[in-house]
């Protein structure tokens, strides 16, 4: 017969385990947490850091690439973004937010065909998002493709072309 609490520490162990594989005690989703609150207050270097530490407890983490890669990016640090948002679309190939920010990124560097492809990409996973069709807009105007922005802009006001 089992003692009681060589039995209790079983079943919790199992229930930790189980809690784990689901994603529910993942102390990198704290961190999460507090970099989400630090980019509404626009704290980039507050971002960065919160997000780097979710990063190293779980280097699966997309959306702590992705937050890292937005608050690099409204520091001015392109290359350093480009390098995150790549990291969370690796980890989940259908990440349209990330392909949208990296489109951002590449649109300061005024490499518009990457930014287009990847206005494009976003838009492919989510055909309803509107700050991918406004983007993309902006990147054909700027390359003179002036039909293919004003259809992007009717897309982001709600309207077919």
């Amino acid at each position: 017969m089992l003692n009681k609490g060589v039995l209790t520490l079983a079943i919790c162990i199992i229930l930790a385990t189980v809690l784990l594989s689901l994603g529910w005690l993942n102390p990198a989703k704290e961190h999460g947490v507090k970099d989400v609150r630090y980019l509404s207050q626009n704290q980039w270097d507050e971002t960065i850091a919160e997000c780097t530490k979710a990063i190293e407890l779980d280097p699966e983490l997309a959306l702590a690439y992705n937050n890292r890669g937005y608050a690099y990016a409204q520091k001015g640090y392109y290359d350093q973004a480009i390098t995150d948002y790549t990291k969370a679309i690796e980890i989940d190939p259908q990440y349209a937010r990330a392909y949208n920010n990296r489109g951002f990124a590449y649109d300061n560097y005024r490499d518009y065909d990457k930014a287009i492809a990847d206005y494009t990409l976003a838009i492919s996973i989510d055909p309803y998002y509107v700050t991918a069709y406004h983007n993309r807009g902006f990147a054909y105007l700027s390359i003179g493709e002036k039909g293919k922005s004003d259809a992007d802009f009717l897309m982001a006001q709600g309207y077919t072309p």
